[in-house]
């Protein structure tokens, strides 16, 4: 017995959406936030410069530490002769004191075990501010360090941004290539026929093989750019390369906010903060290497306690003994305070030069300053330009689509009657063509625009807000 399976249209129809569901749940979309905050999680150089700046607080807080004073501990045993004289000194910076001695006629080699124990503080407690230049110096390091990192998000940003949005119209531009490489396969075919039923000269064939194959000269051309438009974002992305599923929603649409209105004053910019920075470290080594011209006052203080084999040696002298415990034992302890002053006389002579060539380098930095302000006052004059001029396209763009939409429709079906030529298809094709290609880069332009007043005024949330 043969028994019939029957389908119904209905559970077809759900088997075929619960399998295209599922096929495109595995695909999971790219929002243009998530690709921003993945580059600002994994970008290699962004966390190369978060490291660089905790190197600087962690140098800023050795720098405060400079300050204290030096306390040296030691403790030393020895065997040797004493031969000495009377008068007590201090090697200024040292980490010893030689006390009294006996004055003896004559050299012997009279040895003993000894000890020697101290501890010795020197403390440079004054030199016209030099630490404090010292401390604001490496203050200025980590700002500098920090507006860096903060510049270099915003142009990773900008930067991830835009290939987002490169990478999108590329997708766009390939889909009108595969419509236009669809519509040409669909006229081949309507040329062939009527060819080969001699309504049409046989040349018209060729024509139309000519057509196709230029689609696909053209759709591969549009592959190839969205592959390094694919690559180019992988690498913000810090990830292999894919065919990425991008939202494309938003790009057909105009942007919530879209005022052309500027704002010229661009102290807030990052990119210009960082180059602020630059001069005010420069201005800060400035101060600190003029405090080199002044002498540093020091206090140094020195305990020490000493052991020694020699008895009462001055007297006699087989007064001592080489029994190691007896000699390391500390039975003589002194103490020494002082203050000193150190002033190297012809540092003016080389700190001059230094200071000026410090001069010249903050200069040379505010030179910079004003170049990337002017720069980017330039940019914001001319995004206002930008979106006004996008914002034109983007209302023109549909109505040269419906009409190429239309001229090809009309010339296609005269062409089925006999009544237009296959130059007057192709063109029609052409324009149709290039009236698509107009749309997809007119909507994503708009969106280029605004990133671009974002990126020139410093403010991202501009763009991102729209999200």
């Amino acid at each position: 017995m043969f028994h019939r399976t029957v389908f119904r249209p209905g559970l077809c129809l759900m088997f075929l959406l619960s399998t295209f569901h599922a096929v495109f749940a595995q695909q999971k979309i790219l929002t243009l936030k998530e690709a921003v905050q993945t580059t600002l999680q994994n970008y290699g150089t962004i966390k190369a410069k978060a490291n660089y700046a905790q190197a600087s607080a962690a140098n800023l807080k050795e720098t405060k530490r400079e300050y204290l004073p030096n306390l040296n501990v030691s403790g030393q045993n020895d065997f040797g002769t004493v031969n000495s004289q009377y008068g007590p000194s201090y090697g200024l910076g040292g980490f010893g004191v030689s006390s009294s001695g006996p004055i003896l006629s004559g050299q012997n080699w009279n040895a003993a075990f000894g000890g020697l124990y101290l501890a010795n503080l020197n403390w440079d407690f004054f030199s016209f501010g030099k630490s404090k230049e010292k401390i604001k110096v490496a203050q200025s390091q980590l700002t500098l360090d920090q507006s860096d990192v903060v510049q270099e998000q915003f142009q990773q940003e900008v930067r991830v941004s835009s290939a987002y949005l490169n990478l999108l119209a590329s997708q766009q531009l390939t889909r009108s290539q595969q419509n236009n490489l669809q519509r040409a396969i669909a006229l081949r075919n309507v040329v062939v026929a009527r060819a080969k039923s001699g309504l049409n000269p046989g040349v018209d064939s060729s024509l139309a093989n000519a057509e196709v194959a230029s689609a696909q000269i053209a759709l591969v051309n549009a592959q190839d750019v969205v592959q390094q438009q694919g690559n180019q974002l992988s690498q913000y992305l810090v990830a292999t390369p894919a065919d990425l599923v991008l939202d494309s929603v938003f790009v057909s649409k105009l942007p919530k906010s879209l005022d052309t209105a500027i704002n010229t004053n661009l102290s807030n910019h990052p990119v210009l903060q960082y180059f602020q920075n630059r001069v005010n470290i420069s201005t800060e080594r400035e101060k600190y290497l003029r405090t080199f011209n002044y002498p540093t006052f020091s206090l140094f203080n020195i305990f020490q306690s000493k052991g020694s084999g020699f008895n009462t040696y001055t007297l006699n002298q087989v007064q001592y003994t080489q029994d190691y415990f007896s000699g390391v034992n500390p039975t003589r302890s002194n103490y020494l305070l002082g203050i000193g002053v150190s002033w190297n006389l012809t540092s003016p002579l080389r700190v001059h030069e230094q200071v000026k060539a410090q001069q010249f380098t903050s200069e040379g930095l505010r030179n910079e300053y004003l170049v990337t302000s002017q720069q980017l006052t330039d940019q914001l004059i001319l995004s206002k330009t930008r979106i006004q001029n996008a914002l034109k396209n983007y209302q023109q763009a549909p109505i040269g689509l419906k009409a190429a939409s239309d001229a090809y429709l009309q010339k296609t079906v005269l062409y089925r009657n006999g009544l237009a030529t296959i130059v007057d298809v192709t063109q029609a094709l052409y324009a149709l063509n290039r009236a698509e290609t107009d749309r997809d880069i007119a909507n994503n332009n708009v969106w280029q625009a605004l990133l671009y007043k974002a990126a020139a005024s410093g403010d991202f949330s501009l763009f991102i807000n729209e999200f």
